[in-house]
């Protein structure tokens, strides 16, 4: 599950806030162990993305760089090489 959680600092253009809620959607999935909470511990779980959202945004913010941002375009061409390389091609 924790794979699908990309990096999000230092890249052009800057992580959107979908991203970062969807970052911590999967690790408090990870965490609670629920894909779906009940609707007993919906409120709580719930919060806790809020929560977590809401700091991963504040890490964001306050981490500093000396090196130039990535492109997303360029990150995710790599990723497909890497995957491809790894796995093999799917018209194989």
């Amino acid at each position: 599950m924790c794979r699908n959680i990309r990096t999000l600092f230092n890249f052009e253009p800057p992580a959107t806030e979908l991203e970062i809620r969807d970052a911590a959607l999967q690790f408090v999935r990870k965490l609670s162990g629920f894909n779906v909470p009940s609707q007993a511990n919906a409120a709580a779980f719930d919060h806790a993305v809020a929560a977590i959202a809401a700091e991963a945004r504040t890490l964001i913010a306050s981490l500093v760089t000396t090196t130039e941002p990535k492109n997303r375009e360029i990150e995710a061409a790599k990723a497909r090489a890497r995957s491809a390389e790894r796995f093999g091609s799917r018209n194989s």
